[in-house]
């Protein structure tokens, strides 16, 4: 699988992230042809290129500042670059945050991968999306916008990689933990039930780069990783790694909106097989698409571009049978009733 991708000129969104940035020095490292790395934030975008100038890595690498909401801009770098295949790992992510800012989300996640994956198919290159496991029967913005964001992928015949909750991540748990223990506070966890799946950034980048080498497509992959793990015996083994010898208590707080109980990486509807790669499965998914797809993602934008909340959920929801709104989510949306009504 590495060589395949050595040969091949490569285009990562989202470069500047943990995982973008993981992901773009591990390439940097086994390209031959041309690595475009393509980052909306200034400051992310500076520290890639410093990192891959102090790695001593093969001058192949063009860093790009911009946004894959810009059409014309994608356009052009495709036009310029010529990519064989797209590692899509630009997307907002914290659940709290976009519940606030729903229409955010939906603009990011779903219409920056539609553009993205416009351009992608006019210069046939094919598109690996990094998803989550809150794309399984969504209860937040973030899972039902990266849900359709994979059936756009699956649709024009591209790779989706679902994974978990990734350790170390920029404001990961981990990170929130790690902060609360040298503080000498106390650890914040949402509920003692509560269950992820983990996996590092290393993982996480070993596991693209195998999604990529998958040659059937489309396909929605997504890692083995056994049983989720309670979110209590992370903190309380980070207590006792970082803070030896002294007692640091659990504080259970609430699920916060767009949280749940548990996350899956599919769902009931869905099937797991093993893949060709060791450590992912195949996930068989029924998905959206065609001219019913498309017409539900112009209303969608639509209602995004008038700023309808309420009608954007309600395209959501048709286009993502099992999204489930949290309850803040929709007393948002009534608050932005009450503010279009004449």
């Amino acid at each position: 699988m590495v060589d395949d991708l050595q040969r091949e000129r490569i285009l990562v969104t989202g470069a500047g992230g943990s995982i973008g940035s993981a992901l773009a020095l591990r390439l940097a490292g086994i390209a031959q042809r041309q690595l475009v790395l393509l980052e909306s934030s200034e400051s992310a975008l500076f520290a890639l290129h410093c990192k891959l100038a102090e790695a001593t890595l093969p001058q192949i690498s063009k860093c790009i500042l911009g946004s894959v909401l810009d059409r014309n801009f994608l356009e052009e770098v495709f036009e310029h670059h010529a990519p064989d295949i797209v590692f899509h790992a630009a997307a907002f992510k914290h659940v709290p945050l976009l519940e606030e800012h729903p229409l955010a989300a939906i603009e990011n996640n779903v219409f920056g991968t539609r553009s993205l994956v416009s351009a992608a198919t006019v210069h046939q290159a094919r598109v690996v999306l990094l998803s989550t496991d809150k794309a399984v029967e969504p209860a937040s913005i973030l899972g039902a916008t990266k849900r359709v964001a994979e059936c756009i992928v699956l649709g024009a015949g591209g790779t989706v990689l679902r994974l978990g909750n990734v350790l170390a991540s920029s404001n990961s748990v981990v990170e929130s933990f790690a902060r609360q223990i040298a503080a000498g506070s106390q650890l914040a966890v949402t509920d003692p039930a509560a269950r992820r799946y983990f996996l590092t950034i290393e993982e996480a980048v070993d596991l693209l780069i195998a999604a990529s080498a998958e040659a059937n497509r489309p396909l929605l992959l997504a890692p083995d990783l056994g049983s989720p793990q309670y979110i209590t015996d992370l903190a309380r083994f980070m207590a006792r790694v970082l803070a030896p010898g002294r007692e640091v208590s659990i504080e259970f707080t609430e699920l916060r909106p767009g949280d749940k109980e548990l996350e899956k990486l599919w769902s009931p509807d869905e099937t797991a097989v093993p893949a060709r790669a060791q450590g992912l499965l195949s996930i068989h998914s029924s998905f959206m698409t065609g001219a019913a797809f498309d017409r539900e993602l112009d209303a969608l934008e639509s209602a995004a571009r008038a700023r309808d909340l309420p009608a954007a959920i309600g395209c959501l929801r048709s286009l993502v049978s099992d999204f489930t709104p949290s309850a803040a989510l929709l007393a948002l949306a009534q608050r932005n009733v009450s503010r279009m009504a004449p």
